[in-house]
């Protein structure tokens, strides 16, 4: 077995990130290769994903560049499922947030932030003394509402039955 290729192969599943892709990948590599320095990079890479925690995954892909940049695209991807997280998360999120998530600042910042307000419905606002605001797209997921759940509910009937018994 390559293990280069199963590197690759591993950062290709990171790539695709919703997806469980990595970890079934992982099923299916033998524990002894997995304790390889590049594998435990790898894995650890994936957590920070899966917590969010994206400062981090961008400050550890940056000491690991010759294991994630062996498969083009990578931060593009890893850049769109920020984004993904981002817009499950936040209806308005700080652009220091957002600069964060995606590891962009500056001019490139203001450049995607222009694409994304030109092309997928992004507003920028104007934040009270905590700098600006990027509302994203309401979708099902950050948009709050009130559910009724009307299985869990009582008939009236059987509740003026229990009043007597009360006393």
């Amino acid at each position: 077995m390559s293990t280069q290729i199963v590197a690759r192969i591993l950062v290709k599943a990171l790539m695709a990130m919703p997806a469980p892709d990595f970890s079934l990948c992982l099923f299916l590599i033998p524990e002894r290769v997995q304790m390889e320095e590049q594998f435990k990079t790898l894995i650890v890479l994936s957590h920070y994903l899966e917590t969010a925690r994206f400062r981090q995954f961008w400050d550890e892909a940056a000491k690991n560049r010759s294991i994630v940049e062996v498969v083009p695209g990578f931060e593009q991807a890893i850049q769109n499922y920020a984004i993904h997280v981002l817009s499950l998360t936040y209806q308005k999120v700080p652009r220091t947030v957002l600069a964060e998530a995606i590891n962009i600042e500056g001019l490139s910042l203001d450049k995607f932030l222009e694409h994304q307000v030109a092309n997928f419905g992004w507003v920028i606002e104007k934040g009270h003394g905590r700098g600006q605001l990027i509302a994203l797209p309401r979708s099902e997921f950050n948009q709050p509402e009130l559910k009724k759940n009307t299985s869990d509910s009582i008939p009236l009937d059987h509740i003026t039955r229990i009043f007597p018994i009360l006393g």
